[in-house]
């Protein structure tokens, strides 16, 4: 199960989840276009060198990028010039691997975790909701939740308190245990039925 069944946290997690693969399509993209133009300084056609303009021209400078990060990108490939190609070319893939990688792994990183840990919560509530003795863990998963939430579930049950809410637990009442279960299931984003 990798969606909730609730409308409203199934679409938080889609929307969350196009929004992961936009930003791996934008890095992706992004570590495209910089081993091209790092491949295209380190590795200059032969014909280019014939009609490029002089070194301190404006048509030389590159678009977009300030005087100070024009002449970085300069001496870069003025140094790769004189370097062994293999170490150059594999300069060029390793920056643009970590272009890549560095922002990609740190939303995966803080992304995957959550989404793993709410699948498998999902999953073992699913399958805990189809016995009994798992309708009574999942009574008391809802109870060891904060106060708050606690008090919430109460509120929605006619004539409950978080107190009554304990006790119909500790006596197995198989209402209160339903009433707890599909309060459980239902901050799960799963359907109770």
């Amino acid at each position: 199960m990798w969606y909730a069944q609730n409308y409203g946290l199934r679409a938080r997690q889609i929307a969350g989840d196009g929004a992961i693969l936009l930003w791996i399509a934008f890095w992706s993209t992004a570590a495209v276009i910089v081993y091209r133009l790092a491949s295209k300084f380190a590795f200059p056609t032969a014909g280019s060198a014939t009609s490029a303009p002089a070194p301190g021209s404006p048509a030389a400078r590159l678009p977009l990028v300030g005087h100070r990060v024009d002449d970085a990108l300069r001496g870069v490939a003025d140094a790769a010039d004189t370097g062994d190609p293999v170490i150059v070319r594999t300069a060029v893939t390793a920056g643009a691997v970590a272009v890549f990688l560095v922002p990609v792994g740190l939303v995966l990183g803080s992304w995957l975790p959550r989404r793993l840990r709410w699948t498998r919560q999902a999953a073992a509530a699913h399958e805990l909701a189809a016995s009994d003795d798992g309708r009574e863990l999942l009574a008391l998963r809802s109870l060891l939740r904060p106060l708050d939430e606690v008090a919430a579930t109460a509120d929605a049950i006619p004539d409950a308190t978080p107190g009554s809410l304990a006790e119909g637990w500790r006596n197995a009442d198989p209402a209160t245990l339903d009433a707890l279960a599909e309060a459980e299931l239902e901050q799960l984003g799963l359907r109770t039925a």
